[in-house]
């Protein structure tokens, strides 16, 4: 038996703090039974819903992290593409979600907002976000650490690596650093806390790489981990937390650079 709580937090429905309002309102059933108080148990898997009257308290803030392949959009597509929140779909979801959350997540995608793109050519993690605190955390100059696995056309010389980790400009603007290290011979780990339109792409070609593959696999605490390309999954309540609380790459060091 665990707190109908913690167990709302790790189903992703709300953070705990935001399930112990819900609970303390009377919005919270299990089993089709309202909780009566805080710290109330259910087992792990009982059916925990939040009551109309609690949705409108709480408001539509899901966050979705999704593996975007590549050919899709971000976000305004032009005629004949297709945009990622098409593949926002019941068969494509992985781990667990409320089923009333999930419908109506899943009625209006289109609403979500995405917090930092990845051009048509790249793969990897995309945060689609109902949060405007979430979003501004990523996007707004917060120093979240971004990860990205890059292919190259060829090795990169130790004077390459060099002159990516040194300061460099892109449009007549100084670019903050980013840490730049080799994976293996033809894969450079990429960490930056912005994101400047092709960054990567284009600092590699500055110091003569061609970019064949651009992987993104953290933002933040948020890791791509092992979700299929097209999959998504409910960013956790935990994760959140972690993204508010600090910048840090959560896992996104269980590779360190040589």
């Amino acid at each position: 038996m665990e707190r109908v709580a913690k167990l709302m937090a790790a189903r992703g429905l709300c953070s705990r703090r935001e399930a112990e309002r819900l609970i303390d309102a009377g919005c919270v059933l299990v089993d089709g039974v309202v909780v009566p108080a805080q710290g109330a148990k259910a087992p792990p898997e009982a059916d925990i819903r939040i009551s109309e009257g609690g949705g409108a308290l709480l408001g539509g803030r899901a966050t979705v992290l999704l593996h975007k392949p590549i050919g899709i959009v971000s976000t305004q597509p032009e005629p004949g593409q297709t945009p990622a929140w098409t593949l926002l779909r019941a068969e494509t979801r992985r781990g667990p979600i409320d089923a009333a959350a999930e419908r109506a997540l899943l009625a209006a995608p289109w609403e979500l907002s995405v917090a930092g793109r990845l051009d048509r050519a790249s793969r990897g993690l995309l945060v689609l976000t109902q949060d405007g605190t979430v979003a501004r955390r990523i996007i707004g100059g917060n120093g979240v650490e971004k990860e990205y696995r890059v292919a190259t056309n060829a090795p990169a010389s130790d004077g390459q690596l060099r002159k990516l980790n040194g300061p460099l400009q892109l449009d007549g603007t100084a670019l903050r650093p980013m840490r730049v290290g080799r994976v293996d011979e033809r894969t450079l780990r990429f960490v930056l806390v912005e994101g400047k339109k092709h960054q990567i792409r284009r600092c590699c070609r500055m110091v003569g790489l061609q970019v064949t593959d651009l992987l993104r696999v953290a933002v933040g605490p948020l890791a791509l981990a092992d979700l299929p390309p097209g999959g998504w999954r409910l960013a956790s309540a935990d994760e959140l937390a972690r993204l508010h609380a600090d910048g840090a790459v959560a896992g996104a060091r269980r590779s360190r650079p040589r």
